[in-house]
């Protein structure tokens, strides 16, 4: 008996730490990238907050709701079933039970998203939602966005903030839509600055870096070494708990 208990106290002091892990920043820095391989490495769970927001803005489009029109997507906000898998490996977005992970990623929707993300009821509901399954999270999470470390977790065991030039962005994002709905590294840039000026200029949970959030410039480093670094960061954190 004293054995068993000695070997579950063992495995108690040994097993890592759970851990919620907060990463934002713009477009093009290697959020979703990073964020899947630390996840998988250290046997977190794994959320894409984009992607909901991505997926209520497809649902207000294929349902006819006016994304211009705050009142009627404030309206609607509260309507559609969203749920996001969070296995790192395979991560999953359904809206009302139809997979959305294809349909959330059009340049239609890209387009609109920001709109969509600056209701105050949209981002509410949201919020909601992704405090929910980090809560639930068995064994921590690693969660990225925009106004997670600020807004969304707060309290998040470690949060980091990725950055990177507009240049090494714009390439960055060329390079994912290419063959899709892609548009010219010049478009794409401009594009991307003015995804962040709304991102940052909303009143509602703006993209901004939290005060205790370790800012990581991706500009010169390889997505290995961007994930080596992050990685390195949670188990310091883990190993301090």
């Amino acid at each position: 008996m004293s054995t068993t208990v000695e070997t579950a106290a063992t495995a108690a002091r040994t097993a890592p730490a759970a851990v919620i892990v907060a990463i934002d920043g713009p477009s093009g820095t290697g959020k979703s990238s990073t964020s899947k391989a630390v996840a998988a490495k250290l046997g977190l769970h794994y959320l894409d907050t984009g992607a909901q927001y991505r997926a209520i803005t497809w649902w207000m489009i294929t349902n006819g709701v006016d994304v211009d029109d705050v009142g009627a997507v404030a309206t609607a906000a509260a309507k559609p079933s969203i749920e996001s898998g969070t296995d790192p490996a395979a991560p999953t977005i359904t809206v009302d039970g139809l997979d959305a992970s294809g349909p959330i990623r059009t340049q239609e929707v890209t387009s609109k998203v920001s709109a969509v993300s600056a209701v105050p009821e949209v981002r509410t509901r949201i919020t909601e939602l992704q405090r929910s399954i980090a809560a639930t999270a068995e064994g921590g999470i690693v969660v990225e966005g925009r106004d997670i470390g600020t807004t969304v977790l707060p309290d998040a065991d470690l949060k980091v903030f990725l950055t990177a030039s507009p240049e090494a962005r714009a390439a960055r994002r060329s390079g994912e839509l290419k063959g899709k709905d892609a548009l010219g590294l010049a478009a794409t840039q401009d594009a991307l600055i003015r995804r962040d000026a709304a991102d940052s200029g909303r009143k509602a949970s703006p993209l901004a870096k939290a005060d205790d959030a370790v800012e990581v410039d991706t500009t010169e480093l390889t997505l290995e070494q961007v994930i080596e670094c992050v990685v390195t960061l949670v188990e310091e954190k883990q190993a301090a708990a």
